[in-house]
């Protein structure tokens, strides 16, 4: 299981390095970071998780990396902040009509990169990756749940 952990960690590295390589020339040309690229992805491919403490939550990116992110987003007029009417201390965030193609390009890129990733696999081996992937994400989930109680 050691050699299993060590090649995911392994996984982990290179492939967030090619990750981040096929964002490089959208990034120079928008002037935007990577973390605002995954701000704005989540929020695009999450709309019903809304908030800066969901992006936080689910992305692994602390609460003032994402409310920095967020600040420049907004300011750029990318991403539209409403104040939840029953609770005001609450920002629901969305990206703006201006925003919406930078968000489809980003998801465009997000796609090709898991479809090079997928090269290779039968389409039922892929079937079976994302049912595997599924499971180990949620026995992770679980797992996390156990060390926070």
């Amino acid at each position: 299981m050691s050699t299993q952990y060590t090649r995911l960690l392994q996984f982990s590295r290179q492939f967030g390095k090619f990750y981040a390589y096929q964002f490089a020339p959208f990034l120079e040309r928008t002037g935007l970071s990577m973390r605002e690229v995954h701000v704005l992805l989540f929020l695009a491919n999450n709309p019903e998780c809304d908030t800066a403490r969901d992006v936080s939550e689910y992305r692994g990116i602390s609460k003032s990396q994402v409310s920095q992110a967020v600040e420049l987003l907004a300011a750029e007029g990318i991403l539209r902040r409403a104040v939840d009417e029953e609770d005001r201390r609450v920002v629901h965030l969305s990206v703006t009509e201006d925003g919406a193609p930078l968000a489809r390009e980003c998801q465009e890129i997000q796609a090709a990169c898991g479809k090079r990733l997928l090269e290779g696999l039968s389409p039922t081996q892929q079937a079976q990756f994302s049912a595997l992937l599924e499971t180990v994400l949620a026995n992770g989930e679980h797992l996390a749940e156990e060390a926070m109680s």
